[in-house]
């Protein structure tokens, strides 16, 4: 396959596509800017028409379907693995439209997003998968073989991960503790301030930032400092807003149907879930991460606004896998497409399959990545 850049030909030793003229430079393009840049397909076949290129947006679809699922899904796989063998991992899910994968107006469909512990630097990784619902036996399903501990959000479905898999342990996010709370201040009246600083809500949220801050302040440590740092400062305080919490709704002052109430019950019901980052000092405090991570898909999907098929999301998540963990280790997304997509055809053998023991040097976090792909050093 050959390509001509700004006059010159380049030659590829195998086709990416049997019987396509799609090169690993232009699928790359396409890929950053839909999932990097977060443009919608007929946006990108608008411009092409400018520049006198006529690739419509089904060519486009066609050729990110095929490509995921002759090469990149193995690729993220292999991802997917080194992810699982990390001892802190975190994940989400966000609603998706999906036209012809859905059985009834109102039912919705799902991307996940699991992405390694947010102290976790040394290689971070992040997975997007598409799936129907959000019950338990989708979590269930991917962290089956999994040791170690999961940071979420309150969901029951995900307190049944921990009961059922015995090898894991559910850590929940102190930021949705605190919303009820929140909630209750900000619909406060506000003419009153004394009365507002005075309330249960206002006084939780008070309690909750005082270790927060105090959290923030041992990022940058070891796990092991960290840990002993959270024992000695931030324990004592989770102990008293516990003890606090629970005589707030033992008084009775606060009804139980108000958001205040709800908030109270929250964090009782939740104490054992919530407790378990003073455990472990690589366990974060929210599931922030997650929040963050899933936000790019959560921007693209207000511009392209649904995908028509289940095999055109599982792409998108495969695309989104590789593109957001080569931004958290610092690659310039297009240029590491540019050479997976230039690597990967020539892994394959006579029937097209790919040894998975050979992927490792094409890894986000590979040493022997060119120095195109990563992002240059700010002197």
């Amino acid at each position: 396959m050959k390509e001509r850049i700004n006059g010159t030909e380049t030659y590829f030793g195998k086709d990416l596509l049997r019987n396509s003229i799609v090169t690993p430079s232009l699928l790359a393009s396409i890929l950053n800017v839909k999932y990097v840049n977060s443009s919608a397909l007929h946006r990108i076949e608008q411009k092409f028409q400018r520049n006198g290129v006529n690739i419509s947006r089904q060519t486009m679809s066609n050729r990110i379907v095929k490509c995921s699922q002759m090469y990149f899904t193995l690729f993220v796989e292999r991802m997917k693995q080194e992810l699982l063998s990390l001892h802190v991992a975190q994940f989400d899910e966000t609603p998706t439209q999906v036209i012809a994968d859905i059985d009834h107006p109102n039912s919705k469909c799902y991307m996940w997003v699991h992405r390694s512990g947010e102290f976790y630097t040394r290689h971070p990784i992040v997975i997007y998968e598409y799936q129907k619902g959000r019950d338990h036996q989708k979590p269930l399903d991917f962290y089956k073989d999994y040791k170690g501990i999961l940071v979420t959000d309150s969901l029951q479905q995900y307190h049944l991960v921990d009961k059922k898999l015995a090898d894991v342990t559910n850590a929940n996010c102190w930021a949705h503790a605190r919303r009820d709370f929140a909630d209750a201040v900000k619909a406060a009246d506000k003419k009153d301030p004394s009365s507002v600083r005075q309330s249960v809500a206002y006084q939780a949220l008070q309690k909750i930032a005082e270790f927060y801050n105090a959290d923030t302040g041992l990022k940058g440590l070891s796990s092991k400092e960290r840990f002993q740092k959270r024992q000695e400062l931030i324990k004592p305080m989770v102990e008293e807003f516990f003890a606090w919490v629970k005589q707030q709704a033992s008084d009775c002052t606060v009804p139980p149907i108000s958001k205040t109430g709800h908030g109270l019950n929250f964090v009782i019901n939740q104490e054992k879930y919530l407790r378990v980052f003073l455990e472990d000092g690589d366990v974060p405090i929210d599931n922030s991460a997650s929040e963050r991570t899933i936000r790019t898909f959560c921007l693209g999907k207000k511009n392209w606004m649904f995908h028509n098929t289940a095999k055109g999301a599982s792409a998108s998540a495969m695309v989104y896998s590789i593109s957001e963990t080569a931004k958290l280790n610092n690659l310039r997304p297009y240029y590491y497409f540019k050479y997976i997509l230039t690597e990967l055809p020539k892994l394959c053998d006579e029937r097209g399959n790919i040894d998975p023991t050979k992927l490792d040097y094409l890894m986000p976090w590979s040493d022997s990545l060119p120095d195109e792909c990563r992002k240059p050093r700010r002197s």
